[in-house]
């Protein structure tokens, strides 16, 4: 049984790192490298997490910017943990009270939203906590903390839940800032993330030449006198207009979904008679079911190929994620908000305070005496967000929002923690904040550094309790006996559905090295390309 004693250890194990996970949280939030390209954050992390007596493999899955690290302590529980490090392009702000994006960057790079610098911090310093505890009490068991790249367009996960990377653990912690409300303080009750599917299609124009008829007076495949094929630019244009037209033809009315489009590539810049010869669109589906996943991507398909014969194309479809939807598991949520609650919400210090005013003067408001929304250090049982969550939601509706954290709860019980980051308070107006006050936000430090002090506490004294309560863990494994219809292999099990290869080749945005110099974006900066025409 845990006792008070080991609670207030374990607290004060995490008050003694906090100088340390804010220090490692800046480090991490100015890398800002996005999904499939972390390989500095990915790192970071294998180097900390060797110092610490943890065996890290790299590039676990055949991803390399992912690790897998496991601590044992001798015979006991295998408890599983993990951080994002993901940023998401055009988002490149500086830790600031005004616009700007961070020094030497153009706007159009990196910048972390959620934050997953926080989220990985959070639950880094709670396995870190719970490591020096076993170590000090001889407590038995193994810590097995994961790196999981590209969580934005749900990478990694179904990956290592493929490769078996979840099959020994006993119970898992996935931590994430909070997003929405009511999914604040809390834990995430019945209605998990659902199912999401991400795949690219490449149309490729490569025999231009057969396009109709030509004369034979010309030598080249293009003619300069002849109509050239229509090509790659007309193929994602068309699949881009007509996956918007047939949308509500392909579910019904009245779904909750939601299927998101980027062009990743057009045209090779061509724009001569010359056809352009490729060109790729991602599309990503959120739903409830992997039916419905399945359904969409059907509709896709056809769409897909209609155009690649219109265009005089080829298409290639390439998988980027195929990931579950959530199983609840009743026992483990209780468990881990009881230690929230233990812990308390954030609470944000007159700096933070300040900071927020400053931003809220700045955007030509007048500064607010409690400048942050309340949420931000209230709880809230699950039961309550549930249904709170519920009123938005449609009867027949199972599941909602989007994260491959679900890809562990088909393995092991599996808890979803969210604690408030900082946000500000409505605006009188009613109107909006800019996006880039919540990313600023997340990189000051006196206005996420609470944030993460209360994941890592609650992280910890979570697997505390499930290293020193056997009847605890029991209740959750039960539970997810009992969802699965006989755990891993059960009736009503799912098994993973990743059927492809990790896709980190494909043209993701990243940081690159030209001879102007290190760290600019793939895309230039707004004044390297907006000269006055000529």
């Amino acid at each position: 049984m845990t006792t008070q004693t080991q609670r207030d250890a374990l607290t004060r194990r995490v008050e003694a790192l906090m100088p340390k996970l804010s220090e490692w949280n800046q480090t991490i939030w100015h890398y800002a490298e996005t999904a499939w390209r972390e390989y500095r954050s990915a790192r970071f992390y294998v180097d900390l997490l060797r110092e610490h007596g943890f065996e890290v493999e790299e590039g676990s899955g055949g991803m390399p910017t992912a690790f897998c690290a496991t601590w044992s302590n001798g015979e006991g529980p295998t408890l599983g943990g993990y951080a994002e490090y993901d940023a998401v392009p055009g988002n490149c702000q500086a830790a600031d009270v005004v616009k700007r994006p961070r020094d030497n960057l153009s706007p159009w790079a990196g910048g972390h939203t959620d934050p997953h610098s926080a989220l990985g911090m959070g639950s880094l310093g709670g396995f870190l906590a719970m490591q020096a505890m076993m170590k000090e009490q001889g407590i038995g068991g193994k810590l097995k903390f994961f790196g999981e790249p590209a969580e934005k367009v749900r990478g990694s996960k179904p990956i290592h839940a493929a490769r078996g990377y979840y099959d020994d653990l006993d119970a898992a912690i996935s931590f994430h800032p909070f997003y929405m409300l009511p999914l604040c303080n809390t834990t995430r009750w019945d209605t998990h993330c659902g199912a999401a599917y991400g795949v690219i299609y490449t149309f490729l124009c490569d025999s231009p030449e057969t396009w109709m008829t030509r004369g034979s007076h010309s030598p080249i495949a293009a003619s300069h006198a002849s109509a050239r094929a229509p090509g790659a630019n007309d193929a994602v244009t068309q699949m881009y207009t007509n996956a918007k037209a047939l949308r509500e033809h392909v579910l019904a009315s009245g779904l909750n979904w939601s299927m998101n489009e980027a062009i990743l590539n057009a045209g090779q810049a061509t724009a001569d008679n010359l056809a352009a010869q490729m060109s790729q669109i991602q599309y990503f589906i959120r739903v409830s079911s992997v039916e419905q996943a399945e359904h969409v991507v059907r509709g896709l398909d056809h769409i897909a190929e209609s155009v690649a014969k219109l265009t005089h194309c080829r298409v290639e479809r390439h998988w980027v994620a195929k990931s579950r939807p959530g199983l609840p598991n009743h026992a483990l949520a209780e468990l881990t908000y009881a230690n929230l609650e233990r812990v308390g919400a954030p609470r944000l210090g007159d700096e933070a305070i300040e900071l927020a005013r400053r931003i809220q003067a700045n955007l030509g408001m007048a500064p607010m005496e409690k400048p942050f929304l309340a949420d931000i250090e209230t709880l809230r049982k699950p039961q309550d967000a549930e249904r709170e969550l519920r009123q938005i939601l449609p009867p027949n509706q199972t599941h909602f929002t989007s994260d491959d954290y679900t890809e562990y709860s088909w393995h092991a019980p599996t808890v979803r923690l969210y604690i408030g980051r900082p946000a500000l308070a409505p605006r009188d107006d009613g109107g909006a904040y800019p996006d880039w006050v919540m990313n600023a936000l997340g990189g000051l430090a006196p206005c996420i550094d609470p944030m993460i002090e209360t994941a890592a506490k609650t992280v910890g004294l979570t697997l505390l309790d499930l290293f020193q309560q056997p009847e605890a863990l029991s209740a959750a494994q039960a539970e997810f006996e009992r969802r699965t219809g006989g755990g891993i292999g059960g009736d009503q099990w799912l098994a993973p559905l990743c059927d492809y290869e990790p896709p980190i080749h494909f043209r993701w945005p990243e940081y690159i090295t030209t001879p102007r110099g290190e760290n600019d974006w793939v895309i230039p900066a707004p004044n390297e390309c907006s000269q006055a025409p000529r």
